[in-house]
């Protein structure tokens, strides 16, 4: 077809990334080159995926070659991480990447990502999907740039990005929803997106009524965005946080409920979700020491979520957590977080497959 998509996959690999540019040849035509080979005059290119180690020179000086030759265009770059660092995210950053994920993701994942930057349109359930993270997706980056900026946040667009997230979920599946979420690779936006997809599957499985879904699901997509005002340096940092990070680090639940509040926002589930989704059942949580009736039921719901997110999320830096192991945690989690509600969140990711 003389209408294809070309890619490139540039690797160092001796078996040449075989599964990846297999996977690659689904969505369109896939040149597969080494970081020495003439590859520069070719035609034109929808996508570039570099399977280096980027600490190599040849990998560097081909990636800044690609750059110069697509300038003025918006070349989407994914970058396959062997080095799971800070340090080896922000350098793939430099050289061009759009997207970076670590070495070892499912090559249904890199050309997921691939096709999600290029604009290619996944068909039935993968279709729904893409545009419920898109629709999801915008109303969050819009909340979370006016919170960065201090301007006055629009809750309004948030509401516009609920129900594509619960039709995506029921129609589209959870296990779909979060393949296609972890295509972006900023912490914040990614995390709140996965814990508004377990929510929505949670909620589903519950059997909540239509209106409590969606309060639920939007307490969720914003909970965390008071992060918004934490430093980068410390909301990104790999590994554990030193203890005055952490203090700086909790201070956004707090935050969050600010911005909401400065807002205009009145619903008090949204409002107890941003504030006490860090609570915890002993009295041991923060940011303000709430124990057992003190903390609501949709906000016990959304920590279980919350946690269960961030122990399975994937980042170039951290490899993701099996949902067994992640699910052992909670359970040990007892007395902090309630028994049988931790069991039926459980059962909401096996009814998901």
């Amino acid at each position: 077809m003389p209408d294809e998509r070309t890619f490139v996959l540039v690797t160092d690999r001796p078996d040449r990334s075989a599964a990846i540019s297999a996977a690659l040849r689904g969505i369109g035509i896939c040149d597969v080159v080494g970081p020495d080979e003439t590859w520069r005059g070719r035609g034109a290119l929808a996508g570039v995926v570099s399977d280096m180690t980027l600490s190599r020179p040849e990998a560097d000086h081909c990636l800044r070659a690609l750059q110069r030759r697509f300038a003025d265009k918006h070349l989407p770059v994914i970058c396959l991480l062997r080095k799971a660092t800070q340090d080896a995210l922000r350098h793939a950053k430099t050289l061009g990447a759009t997207v970076c994920m670590p070495a070892y993701v499912p090559p249904e994942t890199i050309v997921a990502a691939l096709a999600n930057q290029v604009g290619i349109i996944a068909e039935g359930a993968g279709q729904t999907v893409s545009q419920g993270v898109a629709r999801a997706g915008e109303a969050l980056s819009g909340l979370l740039a006016e919170a960065r900026a201090g301007q006055p946040i629009r809750m309004g667009a948030v509401e516009a990005g609920l129900g594509p997230i619960l039709t995506a979920v029921r129609e589209g599946g959870l296990a779909r929803w979060l393949d296609t979420v972890w295509t972006h690779d900023d912490a914040t936006y990614q995390h709140c997106l996965l814990v508004a997809g377990h929510a929505a599957q949670f909620s589903l499985h519950l059997g909540f009524r239509h209106e409590d879904q969606f309060r639920f699901v939007r307490a969720a997509l914003i909970h965390d965005v008071g992060k918004a005002r934490i430093p980068l340096e410390i909301l990104n940092k790999p590994g554990r946080l030193a203890p005055d990070e952490m203090s700086v680090m909790r201070t956004h639940a707090a935050i969050g409920h600010e911005i909401l509040v400065a807002g205009g926002e009145r619903d008090p589930i949204t409002l107890a979700a941003a504030r006490h989704h860090h609570e915890m059942l002993d009295g041991s949580g923060y940011p303000d020491g709430l124990a057992g009736s003190q903390i609501g039921d949709i906000v016990r719901l959304l920590t279980i979520c919350d946690i269960y997110a961030a122990l399975t999320e994937r980042r170039p830096y951290k490899a993701p957590m099996p949902m067994a192991d992640a699910m052992a945690i909670l359970s040990a989690m007892d007395g902090k977080l309630e028994a049988r509600l931790v069991q039926s969140f459980g059962e909401s990711l096996k009814a998901a497959g």
